[in-house]
C-alpha cells in the first residue's frame, strides 16, 4: 500500500509558502498533509493570531477543499513553540469545518497508520512557553529560559510548568502500544543529529560555551527505544544548510526535517509506508 503525504513545517504566517504548498496539493492530491509546527507570522501575540487563521488560511483552505471534493487530504497540524497557545481556539475552529486536524498529544490513523503528534520543545531562549517542557530533567541549557519563567497565553498550574518533562508526556501519549509502524509529527528534532545542528558556533553565555546541538534528549532516547517507522521535524531552521542534510537514521526510524532558513518553502514528499523514499524539494 502506498500513503503519499506532503510534510512541511516552519511556515510562519508566509502567504507564499503555503500558496506554495496548496499548489502542491492541488497538483499531487496527496493522502495527508502533516504541518509541524510554527503555522502562524512569527512573533504573533495573543491577540494577533486569529485573522491568520480565520480570515487568511481558513478561507483558503475552504476554498481547495471546495475544489477538489473527496481528493482534499487530511491535513494533520501541531503548533510550534512560536505559536500561542491561546490560537488553539482558532485552529479548532478551522478543524470544526474539516479543514485541519489537531494532533497534539493525540493519535490518529490514515488509511490505518498511527500518526501521533506532540508540540513541544525544550527550553528555549525565547519568551514564550506555552509550547516549552524541561527535557528529561528540570535542567535549563546556558542562555535559556526555562518553562517556569517566560510568558504564557495560557496559564497553566505552576506545578505543570515545574515538573512536565517531554519525557514523561511522550511516554504516557504512546503508552503500551506497538509503534513500530507509526509516524510521529514532532516540532523539536532529536538531540544529536543532523536535524538539530544550530548556528550557534563560538557563542558563550557567561563564558560557558553554548551546544551547537538544541534538539531533545527526550525524542532521541524516545526514537531509540521504540523505534516508530517515521519521525517529522521542524524547528532548527539552519540545520539542513550546516550539515547538508535533512534526513537521519536512528536504528529503523526514518528521522525527516523540513525547517528550512530561506525564502523557499521546503516540501518533503514521503510514503508513509515507506519513507526511505523520501525526497525534499524546495519551492
Amino acid at each position: 500500500m502506498t500513503v503519499r503525504a506532503l510534510f512541511v513545517s516552519d511556515l510562519h504566517g508566509r502567504a507564499g509558502r503555503y500558496l506554495k504548498l496548496m499548489d502542491a496539493i492541488r497538483a499531487e492530491r496527496p493522502a495527508a498533509v502533516l504541518l509541524g509546527g510554527d503555522l502562524l507570522p512569527a512573533g504573533t501575540l495573543a491577540s494577533d493570531g486569529s485573522p491568520f487563521l480565520s480570515g487568511w488560511l481558513g478561507p483558503r483552505l475552504a476554498a481547495l477543499r471546495r475544489e477538489l471534493g473527496a481528493d482534499y487530504p487530511r491535513a494533520l497540524v501541531i503548533f510550534g513553540n512560536d505559536d500561542p497557545r491561546s490560537q488553539e481556539a482558532a485552529l479548532a475552529e478551522l478543524a470544526a469545518l474539516g479543514l485541519v486536524e489537531p494532533v497534539h498529544a493525540r493519535c490518529v490513523r490514515v488509511q490505518g497508520i498511527p500518526v501521533f503528534g506532540y508540540a513541544c520543545v525544550p527550553p528555549t531562549p525565547f519568551a514564550l512557553k506555552d509550547w516549552e517542557r524541561y527535557d528529561v530533567s528540570r535542567y535549563t541549557d546556558p542562555g535559556s529560559v526555562s518553562p517556569e519563567e517566560g510568558q504564557r497565553s495560557v496559564p497553566v498550574d505552576s506545578a505543570e510548568a515545574r515538573f512536565s518533562t517531554i519525557a514523561s508526556e511522550l511516554e504516557a501519549l504512546a503508552g503500551n502500544m506497538d509503534v513500530s509502524g507509526a509516524v510521529f509529527l514532532f516540532h523539536a528534532p532529536p538531540h544529536r543529529t543532523a536535524l538539530d545542528r544550530a548556528a550557534l558556533d563560538g557563542v558563550e553565555v557567561d563564558h560557558a560555551p553554548l551546544d551547537v546541538h538544541i534538539g531533545s534528549i527526550a525524542i532521541r532516547r524516545f526514537i531509540e527505544a521504540r523505534q516508530p517507522r517515521l519521525t517529522l521535524h521542524g524547528h532548527v531552521h539552519e540545520s539542513a544548510r550546516i550539515t547538508g542534510a535533512w534526513r537521519e537514521r536512528i536504528g529503523r526510524t526514518q528521522c525527516l526535517s523540513a525547517a528550512h532558513d530561506g525564502p523557499e518553502l521546503a516540501l518533503v514528499r514521503v510514503d508513509l509506508e515507506r519513507p526511505e523514499g523520501a525526497t525534499r524539494e524546495l519551492l
